[in-house]
């Protein structure tokens, strides 16, 4: 497939920063820009042109050209030498922040100010496994029993059990957790009787239970609404409609940040999470307990990532990769290791509960400190407010901006509403209606699924490896740091598809090997590794889903991706359940699912080293060609000084006039952590410059 030919424009390959002068009106003039710009150095073989040019014609003009360009060559070096920031055409909204500072004081502060955003995920995230988690020894209560000590009721209610074997087989004896003795105890006591006969009856336990707080120590929801033996799949199901409202609530929100704006999307989800949070106390059953955790759900990513997108709108682009990775390693971090502390030392859940939540109100402040997203102004055609919020970084930056600058800024943002317009006509369906693209569409979800359950699985499987449950919870918390940190320095140069494989290859391989050791901590050890390895691939998944996917369908199609993970979310609890069965089988399903995943991301194409697609046509045709094999740390560079077409099986962009900067106003998570989106976005930035240009300015360059 292949665009219009009058739709055709040059063909830009992401990597290269400089402004490609020239008219876009037909081929030959395209020609004669391309030779223009190879004598002056401002491109290379990257950049080429999908309209042929005859070749005498095209030696003609370069005889010309040469000659030109040796006349002009010195004022070029000279100009060029002594060009600002100012003089660089002010196209899109990234142009504009090297004027009001990339990363000055206003946006150190908005660095900061996401700390309280990152611990507010964290308790949203992680709390309710606090909140929840069950004693692992507790049997039944036997009022007539009360006056005697632990040992003593034991003994003389509640029935022995033998796992992996029997009595006289060296089988592994403990109480039962859901049975009790069917005798007349105050008749026993009588007798004088202090030690149960086996022979004796069975039953349910039938008036409750008592708990073994050693492990966990404090009464949680799990023990006081009795969430055990036939009612134990209530806590679990409690975390799967957790998921269920993040759905919803990232739905909803959505729809929000897009109708209203950003700040009251962020403003709101918080709020919402805090209020049910704080309810979740009032519960005195099962569905009142779902329905607030149902509502805390809403506040789940979105109560971070709102925050995480806009400030890393404002960073620039040089910047973001740091702020990217060190907002989570840092921050999110530090709160996912606290948080079972708190549990720990306040030991009480219902106390817990508002301590994790009442935070969540401070979100009130947002709209007196941190800024609505410019992009999102820009593209309600608020120009005038998006402009008043630069000026006021470029107040607190101490920059001095010349006012043509915003004019230009202004005027470039008419034509990007227009495009925008343009493409409002796409939609997440789109992606499923070509093979090539289907297939890439499907694999990112399948692979995205099996990434969020992998994870969500280690995190909420920490309480069944044998060891102390808040020491092993902040350990596997841990691995975020050294996990973000690995990635910040191999992610652009190992690239992503061997990376996504790899790890979660290990993860898997790491799960099952720790059900090869009995449970401690070797085992424990293990399962954190793979836990760390998931870590790599949760980090790499919606990045590479935003590279891969075009332009024009970005937005939708990472949020449609995302929202798949929340349910595969949703299984991951029962995952986790089946611990009841047999302490292994979790981590085997986690084990199996990763290294599933793993191998499914080989299928995928690299997108490091190669121009990203904007069309549906360029989503169509990216990747064709690539090897399996291929690795791009050991992939031959191209050299700029050689003229010749590219390989056949090289994707070229197919760019219809309408997708250039589509993606600018919806920045995604994934899009904004992306260096490959980064520049690719500079690049279609030359492009648009270059439409903007005169005929008179295109020569003077040249």
């Amino acid at each position: 497939m292949t665009p219009k030919p009058q739709e055709s424009i040059p063909v830009v390959h992401a990597g290269e920063d400089q402004d490609i002068p020239g008219s876009l009106n037909n081929a030959t003039s395209l020609g004669n820009l391309s030779s223009n710009l190879k004598l002056n150095g401002l491109i290379n073989n990257g950049f080429v042109s999908d309209c042929p040019v005859q070749s005498a014609s095209k030696s003609n003009q370069t005889k010309e050209l040469e000659l030109k360009g040796k006349n002009n060559v010195e004022n070029t070096s000279l100009n060029s030498s002594g060009a600002s920031v100012q003089e660089k055409p002010i196209v899109d909204f990234d142009d504009l922040l090297p004027h009001v500072g990339e990363f000055g004081r206003y946006q150190k502060i908005l660095f900061l100010l996401m700390i309280p955003f990152a611990f507010f995920v964290a308790f949203v995230y992680f709390s309710q496994i606090f909140i929840t988690i069950t004693p692992e020894e507790h049997w039944c209560w036997v009022p007539e029993l009360e006056h005697l000590s632990v040992e003593e009721r034991r003994a003389l209610a509640i029935p022995v059990e033998y796992e992996h074997g029997t009595e006289f087989d060296d089988g592994m004896a403990s109480y039962s957790k859901c049975s009790m003795y069917a005798v007349n105890y105050t008749e026993v006591l009588a007798n004088n009787i202090r030690k149960a006969d086996p022979s004796w009856p069975t039953q349910p336990c039938k008036h409750g239970w008592e708990y073994n707080f050693t492990d966990v120590p404090y009464r949680t929801a799990a023990t006081d609404l009795e969430w055990v033996c036939e009612n134990a799949y209530l806590a679990t199901l409690s975390q799967s409609i957790f998921f269920v409202g993040a759905i919803v609530g990232g739905l909803l929100f959505g729809w929000i940040a897009d109708r209203y704006g950003r700040i009251p999307a962020l403003a709101g989800c918080n709020l919402i999470g805090f209020v049910a949070g704080v309810a979740t106390v009032l519960s005195g059953n099962f569905w009142q307990f779902a329905l607030c955790r149902f509502l805390v759900g809403f506040a789940f990513d979105n109560c971070f990532t709102m925050m995480y997108i806009l400030v890393l709108e404002y960073v620039g682009p040089k910047w973001r990769t740091f702020v990217a990775n060190m907002s989570i390693a840092l921050f999110f971090t530090a709160a996912s290791c606290a948080l079972p502390w708190i549990a720990y030392y306040l030991a009480n859940w219902k106390l817990f509960a508002v301590v994790t939540s009442a935070p969540l109100a401070l979100a009130i402040l947002t709209p007196w400190l941190v800024p609505e997203s410019a992009r999102w102004l820009v593209a309600q055609g608020k120009v005038d407010k998006a402009v008043s919020i630069l000026k006021k970084f470029e107040r607190i930056n101490k920059k001095n901006v010349d006012a043509r600058v915003y004019q230009d800024f202004t005027e470039s943002c008419v034509r990007m509403q227009e495009e925008e317009a343009a493409n409002k006509s796409y939609s997440v369906l789109d992606l499923f209606k070509t093979p090539r693209l289907r297939k890439i569409t499907l694999l990112l979800i399948v692979i995205w699924m099996a990434i969020s359950l992998v994870f969500d699985g280690h995190v909420r499987n920490v309480g069944s490896l044998g060891l102390d449950l808040f020491f092993t919870f902040t350990v596997a918390a841990a691995t975020e740091l050294p996990a973000d940190t690995f990635l910040t320095f191999t992610l652009d140069r190992w690239g992503r598809r061997w990376l996504a494989c790899g790890s979660m290859v290990f993860s898997g391989v790491f799960s099952l090997l720790a059900t090869t050791f009995p449970i401690g901590p070797y085992s424990a050890t293990l399962a954190m590794m793979g836990r760390f390895s998931v870590n790599i691939s949760y980090n790499i998944g919606l990045q590479y889903a935003a590279e891969l996917l075009p332009t024009v369908v970005r937005a939708q199609g990472v949020a449609f991706i995302h929202i798949m993970g929340y349910v595969a979310s949703i299984v991951a609890p029962f995952v986790v359940y089946l611990s009841h069965i047999s302490p292994s089988m979790p981590l085997i399903v986690l084990g199996i699912i990763g290294i599933f995943g793993g191998v499914l991301s080989l299928m995928l194409p690299e997108t490091l080293g190669h121009d990203l697609p904007q069309t549906l046509v360029d989503g169509e045709e990216f990747g064709r060609g690539q090897k399996i094999w291929d690795f791009p740390c050991m992939a031959k560079k191209i050299n700029d000084d050689v003229v010749g077409d590219l390989p056949v099986e090289r994707f070229t962009r197919a760019t219809s006039k309408h997708s250039i900067g589509a993606s600018l106003r919806a920045s995604t998570r994934g899009e904004l952590r992306s260096s490959m989106l980064n520049r690719s976005i500079r690049s279609r930035i030359s492009v648009r410059s270059l439409q903007q240009r005169s005929p008179d300015q295109i020569t003077a360059m040249v």
